[in-house]
């Protein structure tokens, strides 16, 4: 079981490089107008959910990741907070603005994973460990 927790930080790690990437990529392209990689804009967002979108998404990465290094005992639980945050604003871009056939389905798969990341982060004896909440 350890093997399967030490692989599933590494998940969780991964998940918060690419949101931090993501994320500085989107505010990049916010702020220019130019797409380095691809667009990421959605044109049915207006500016300022796109900017809290942006925000979140490089919050969580940027959290996660500088307090998983520096051993923050708080981030399990600031990042439930920004979970749910997520989970706010992802609700009120799939209700309100999005129009993809699948944008149901992905938002319920989004707010699975918050639950178990934040499961993971608060429950696990390896977290507990790293943060040091045991």
């Amino acid at each position: 079981m350890e093997h399967v927790s030490r692989i599933f930080s590494y998940v969780l790690l991964i998940g918060a490089l690419v949101m931090a990437s993501w994320g500085t990529l989107g505010f990049f392209e916010y702020f220019t107008g130019k797409a380095l990689l691809m667009p990421l804009q959605n044109p049915n967002f207006p500016s300022g959910t796109q900017f809290i979108h942006w925000f979140l998404i490089s919050l969580s990465g940027y959290t996660l990741l500088i307090g998983y290094f520096r051993r923050w005992k708080y981030t399990p639980n600031v990042m439930v907070v920004i979970f749910a945050c997520l989970t706010t604003m992802c609700f009120i871009q799939t209700f309100d603005f999005m129009v993809r056939e699948d944008r149901y389905t992905s938002y319920v798969r989004e707010v699975i994973y918050y639950i178990i990341f934040s499961i993971y982060l608060l429950k696990s004896k390896r977290m507990q460990e790293h943060f040091g909440s045991e």
